[in-house]
This record gives structure tokens, C-alpha cells and sequence, in this order.
């Protein structure tokens, strides 16, 4: 484990690159939202129409998401994150101007590809630094994402609140947040995806570089079983945006003001957790850490469901937030460091199947909560904790990849990741 003394200052710079490309990722779309009312009024729409313009963000990322392993490997995960950003930046700004609802969802289709192929190259570069740390550090980028998403809403209301027009508004954010992207580019990493990786040193390889074509069977299963964990994280973080305030109000029956508690709980329990994380990695090991992190969704959202109130419910959501902060962080880390892929492919596979799961994961508890109740259908979030705990024994044991200190035998059929 390399301290923060021994740490060369490239990699120093690159670090607070990749942080600065988290943040920006996060508040060119959340800098918009508080005025989307707005761009409804303003074509004129329906609430199902700006619905559906939405929509398209989503089914952008799963459209364009699988191809970032193409763009990373041509062109680099530092040029694809940071001009990435720059081209997300001109969508953005150009939605005040869409006209009509076909430009506005082709505009949202767009940002959400956009969005889908830098998620994958920021995460990529930001394991390039953590190699040269060699400690955990990549969690305290998505907690930077975090409070990114956060600055950019506070941005976006207090423009709406001063009555600054929509397109000035956009238009001078989206130019200072991309030119950020684009002096965050001059200090990321240079060279091969596999330059920092310690087998690429030792014997002048690159472990990424294999075809897909001899990606062996036990990879593929793999990322199989990452996906299923990323998907229960997804499932674990919809419960407290979706589904918290209505079941404050229905199943609890608090008012209006503390239904949304739930959400905030849950997310600043997340945040603090992502900033917070990395030094519990370092201490414990990534496995472990996910594994626990299971254990406390299991019994916050248990304690929640089991005990109605609204303290105990805020317990239990802010259980599941920490339990939930370090997990996909951890399955990227682990995809990522699969033998045989090329680069990004490990990581662009997890992405989608996470972005798979918060589609899915919304229709799925309305349809349980529909035939039985609210109560019955987050449930769902207990089984996701303990699909955590158990199948979590996969995950690499930490930043460095070196094995946990007791090992940890494989499910059967899979390969230890570690």
C-alpha cells in the first residue's frame, strides 16, 4: 500500500483530474433538472410527453453503452471521458433550443449515450490512477459524483430562482463545466489502458489486450454474476428515489413534508459512505466491506419494514445507503481486473447490466406492490442485501487485487476473482 508521501505527483494530478471529470459528469445534467418545468412550458408539452422525451436518456445509455470498449480502446479512456463530457455539455445546452418534442427526445437519446460511454472511461481511468496508488481511491470519485449531483441541482434552482433566462443559463454552465473537462484532460494519464497494471510491467504485456474470441467461459460467467450484483445495487438505490416517500406516506402514513426523508436519508448515508469508503476498503478489504455492506442492507431494510415508524425507517434506508455505497465501485473494480478482456470491456458489460437493473427494477416492485403491497415488494431490497453477503465472496479482495487475508473459496463453477 503506497502513502500519500510516496504517491508520484502525475499520479497526484491525474487524481484530481478524474475527480474533477466525476463532478462535472454529474452536474451538467443535474444543473438542468430544477428547469425542466420549464422546457415543458415552454413547448408546451404533456407531462407523458416530457415523460417520454426523458425516457430516451435511458435507452440512449443501453443503445451506445456497449460500445465505449471500441471508443477507449482507439482513442483512450482520458480523450473519451474528458471530450465526452465536452459533447454531453453541447446536448445540454442545446435542449432550451429543441423547438419540439422530436429534437428534445433526440437531444435526451443523445445525453444519455453520451452519459453511458464516460460513466465506463471515467471509471476505466480512475482504476489507471488507483493502480499507481495502490490503495483504494476510486470511491471517493463516486461520492464526488454525489456532490456533484447535488451543486449542480442547487445551481440549477437558484437560476430558476433569480429568473435567469433558461438558454444563458445552460449555455454559460455548460461552457465553464467543459472547459473544466477539457484542462481536466492535460493532467489524466498518458499511454497504453494497461500501462500501470503490474503484469504489463513484469513481463511487457497487456492483460487486456486479448480478442473477445478467447475470452474464456469462466469470464463470461463472471460477468454474469457482477451483473447480478450490480443489478441488486441498482434495486437497493431505486428503493430510496422511487419508492421511499410513497411508502412513508402509505404504508407509515406520514405527511407530505416527511415523505421524502426516506430518499435523503438514504442518499446522504450513500455519499458519506462513497467519501468516506476508501479508507474502510484499505482497512477491511473490498470483499469484506461488500459483504457487511450486504448484511447491513438486509437488516436495515428489514428493521424498516418490520418496525413501520418513521425513525426506524430512516434507519433503514440510511443502513441500506452505507451498505449499498461501496458495492458498485467494487464490481467495476472486479470487472475491470477480469483476465483476458480487452480494456473497458469488463467495465462496460457491469454498466449495462447496472443500467438494465434501474430499469427494470421500478416495474418490477410496482407490479409486486400491485398484487400484494408496497411492504411485500420491497422485500425485494432484504433478498438483494443477502444475493450481497453471500455471492459478494467473488469480488476482488482489494485496490491492489492481492488476495483477502483468509481466503475465500469460489461459488462453484466460478473462478476466484481475487
Amino acid at each position: 500500500m503506497s502513502s500519500s508521501s510516496s504517491v508520484a505527483p502525475v499520479a497526484r494530478r491525474a487524481r484530481a483530474a478524474v475527480s474533477a471529470v466525476f463532478l462535472v459528469n454529474a452536474v451538467l445534467y443535474a444543473n438542468l433538472v430544477p428547469r425542466l418545468p420549464e422546457v415543458k412550458d415552454e413547448l408546451g408539452l404533456s407531462n407523458a410527453a416530457l415523460g417520454a422525451a426523458i425516457a430516451a436518456m435511458p435507452l440512449g445509455a443501453l443503445i451506445a453503452g456497449l460500445l465505449a470498449p471500441l471508443l477507449i480502446q482507439r482513442l483512450g479512456s482520458a480523450a473519451v471521458a474528458s471530450f465526452g463530457l465536452v459533447a454531453l455539455a453541447v446536448a445540454v445546452a442545446a435542449i432550451p433550443f429543441a423547438g419540439g418534442w422530436p429534437v428534445l427526445a433526440a437531444l435526451f437519446l443523445l445525453a444519455g449515450a453520451l452519459d453511458a460511454i464516460i460513466d465506463v472511461a471515467q471509471n476505466a481511468h480512475g482504476f489507471r490512477v488507483q493502480r499507481l496508488y495502490g490503495r483504494s481511491i476510486v470511491n471517493a470519485f463516486h461520492g464526488l459524483w454525489s456532490v456533484g449531483a447535488v451543486l449542480g441541482g442547487l445551481v440549477g434552482s437558484a437560476a430558476a430562482g433569480l429568473a435567469i433566462p433558461l438558454p444563458a443559463h445552460i449555455a454559460t454552465t455548460s461552457a465553464i463545466f467543459g472547459i473544466v473537462a477539457v484542462v481536466a484532460y492535460r493532467f489524466l494519464l498518458r499511454g497504453p489502458e494497461d500501462a500501470e497494471r503490474a503484469e504489463a510491467v513484469a513481463d511487457g504485456t497487456a492483460p487486456g489486450s486479448r480478442a473477445l474470441r478467447h475470452v474464456a467461459g469462466r469470464t463470461v460467467l463472471m460477468l454474469a454474476v457482477l451483473g447480478l450484483l450490480a443489478a441488486c445495487g441498482a434495486f437497493v438505490e431505486d428503493a430510496g428515489s422511487s419508492w421511499g416517500a410513497l411508502y412513508l406516506r402509505g404504508e407509515v402514513g406520514v405527511g407530505a413534508a416527511a415523505a421524502g426523508l426516506a430518499f435523503v436519508s438514504l442518499q446522504v448515508a450513500m455519499t458519506i459512505g462513497r467519501l468516506t469508503g476508501d479508507r474502510v476498503v484499505d482497512r477491511f478489504g473490498q470483499r469484506r466491506v461488500a459483504r457487511i455492506g450486504g448484511v447491513a442492507i438486509a437488516a436495515g431494510m428489514g428493521l424498516a419494514l418490520a418496525v413501520p415508524s418513521l425513525s426506524t425507517t430512516l434507519v433503514g434506508f440510511a443502513l441500506a445507503g452505507l451498505g449499498v455505497a461501496t458495492l458498485v465501485p467494487a464490481v467495476m473494480h472486479t470487472a475491470d481486473e477480469l483476465p483476458g478482456l480487452p480494456a473497458g470491456v469488463g467495465l462496460t458489460v457491469v454498466s449495462w447490466l447496472l443500467r438494465v437493473g434501474f430499469l427494470v427494477s421500478p416495474t418490477v416492485v410496482g407490479l409486486v406492490a400491485d398484487a400484494a403491497s408496497l411492504r411485500v415488494a420491497l422485500l425485494g431490497v432484504v433478498a438483494a442485501g443477502v444475493v450481497v453477503a453471500i455471492v459478494g465472496r467473488v469480488l476482488v479482495a482489494g485496490a491492489s487485487t492481492e488476495p483477502a487475508d483468509e481466503p475465500v473459496a469460489a461459488p462453484s463453477g466460478l473462478p476466484r476473482a481475487s
